[in-house]
């Protein structure tokens, strides 16, 4: 996964947990506008959580977080 995305996702984890609350779920989908302004981000994002690590559609924001760092 490339820096730029892995830093948006860490962020929107953040603004969730943080106006939301440390159970928040989300999906994918929250790391990006609603229209498709880039592509192949989105689809890196997609095989990261459908394909590589078999997620549920929705996940705890703390989770997806917790992997993103793991993974450096």
């Amino acid at each position: 996964m490339n820096q730029q995305l892995k830093q948006k996702i860490i962020e929107v984890c953040d603004a969730k947990v943080a106006t939301k609350g440390s159970n928040v779920g989300l999906s994918f989908y929250a790391f990006f506008k609603n229209r498709n302004d880039d592509p192949e981000l989105l689809m890196e994002a997609a095989v990261w959580w459908i394909k590589t690590h078999k997620l549920d559609h929705f996940e705890k924001a703390v989770k997806i977080k917790g992997m993103v760092l793991k993974e450096g």
